[in-house]
């Protein structure tokens, strides 16, 4: 893998790294700006139209691309040099968003407009995404995961909701074109940080020589239904992504018509819909640099549960008040709920999957995930505009609640689930692991297995059973 850990690393508490806080540092960067523009362009939209399947059709446009482009997306990330991927996305992601912001100044904007810089922006992130499946556990052991990806979150969830959306908020009160002007900027800035991450050798597959005529296409798109293959093989990631699937669907739902939500039902702002958006931030920071010890002192089955259950229980409370500080109390926990729940899956799913495959199973994994997306955003549209802006959060809270009992089905024999992972894994693939992660594998994933379950429970090997989204990878 053309990333290297920093050596040292590893131990419970130790200092993530150099490389780790290069990559930390473009991740906020970049959520600065999309902080901004995740409130700006709701904001124009609802300029343009007050009818939430107007709003309903952005969003949607912007999660798209998760079910057309994941798959041959995550086969190219592990067949080229990731870095060069993330620089050339973030590259073509600056170019954009400069001139749509030229065109919000020029009042050259429409809803059709905006469905389609979504929808390219949406191609962006999905590219971006995979490359980065294979960054965090290229820089940090096993047993850091879950601390690297919770300070992950936590530093895009500061930057992003909490900072980028309360500034773009204001600046799209003094101009509109102004959050964009930043965004583009952000994503300028994070490529060059991403220069700065060491760099080596292509990852490709075995024999594939990275070719990119007819040849190389085909192994390409074969890599692609591998991905999908070795994920439907695997109960565990199977129902962990169909949880996801649902998660993402409501989230997305509530997001896009939260701007109409706050303008109709509270009757607040530009400035209260950033405010809430904001909530949402706080308690995310809470439940991704939180998500770890709830591990440790409850084991991840109960945490994944206990999150999901609750934040089914907190919608439901959002959508049936028309109370500004109850709807906001209710958000700040429903991101502490989510986020958790969503560090959790992540983590699993990295220490699972071989690095060599993460690409492929990874985008697998988020085409299904991240396309509820999707599905999700164009449905509260209808059902909003059919039954009123509560609808949506009502009905979101009632499919967490009544998929909780699905999942907990699923992880009722841990020992047993725990024998399956361990039989997922191809004879013979440690072998074909560089030296330095086979050696270090086993001791950093026993010293997390002990340290990840409660007592009694360490023998079992399922020290990660126990989520993404809306997320770093």
């Amino acid at each position: 893998m053309f990333f290297t850990r920093e050596p040292g690393t590893g131990a419970a508490g130790a200092p993530l790294g150099r490389r780790f806080l290069v990559l930390l540092t473009s991740v906020t960067v970049s959520s600065l700006g999309d902080g901004m523009r995740f409130v700006a362009l709701p904001l124009l939209a609802a300029q343009i139209s007050g009818d939430p399947r107007d709003l309903a059709l952005v969003a949607t446009m912007e999660q798209l691309p998760w079910l057309l482009l994941s798959l041959p997306a995550g086969a190219l990330a592990d067949r080229v040099d990731r870095r060069r991927l993330l620089v050339t996305v973030d590259t073509a992601r600056t170019l954009l968003v400069a001139g749509f912001a030229v065109a919000v100044a020029l009042g050259a904007v429409s809803v059709p407009l905006l469905a389609v810089v979504g929808f390219l922006l949406g191609c962006g992130q999905t590219f971006y995404n995979a490359g980065w499946s294979g960054v965090v556990p290229g820089l940090v052991e096993p047993a850091d995961r879950p601390r690297a990806n919770g300070r992950l979150q936590a530093g895009a969830l500061v930057s992003d909701s909490l900072i980028g959306t309360s500034l773009g908020t204001i600046l799209f009160a003094v101009a509109a074109l102004l959050p964009f002007a930043v965004d583009a900027t952000s994503f300028a800035c994070a490529a060059l940080l991403v220069l700065l991450l060491p760099g080596g050798l292509p990852r490709r597959d075995e024999g594939s020589g990275g070719a990119v005529g007819p040849s190389g296409l085909r192994a390409l798109f074969g890599g692609a239904g591998e991905g999908v293959r070795k994920l439907l093989r695997h109960r565990l990631l199977t129902a962990l992504c169909l949880t996801a699937t649902a998660v993402n669907l409501v989230m997305a739902g509530v997001t896009a018509v939260l701007v109409l939500y706050t303008r109709q039902v509270l009757h607040l702002g530009p400035l209260g819909y950033g405010l809430l958006v904001g909530a949402f931030a706080v308690g995310g920071i809470a439940g991704s640099l939180g998500a770890p010890w709830l591990v440790r002192r409850f084991g991840s089955t109960r945490t994944l549960l206990v999150t999901l259950a609750g934040s089914g229980l907190v919608l439901g409370i959002a959508g049936l008040t028309s109370d500004w500080p109850w709807a906001d109390l209710a958000t700040t926990c429903y991101g502490a709920l989510t986020l958790a729940w969503g560090v959790t899956a992540v983590s699993i799913r990295q220490d699972l999957v071989p690095e060599r495959l993460l690409g492929r199973i990874s985008m697998a994994y988020q085409m299904v995930a991240n396309g509820g997306m999707a599905v999700g955003a164009m449905l509260a549209g209808l059902v909003a505009h059919a039954w009123g802006l509560h609808a949506p959060m009502v009905s979101g809270a009632a499919v967490l609640l009544l998929i909780t009992p699905a999942l907990a089905w699923v992880l009722r024999d841990p020992k047993a689930l725990a024998q399956k992972v361990a039989a997922a894994q191809p004879a013979g693939q440690a072998a074909a692991q560089p030296a330095t992660q086979a050696a270090a594998q086993p001791v950093s994933q026993a010293a997390t297995r002990a340290a990840a379950q409660p007592a009694g429970q360490a023998a079992t090997g399922s020290s990660r059973l126990a989520p993404e989204p809306a997320g770093a990878e």
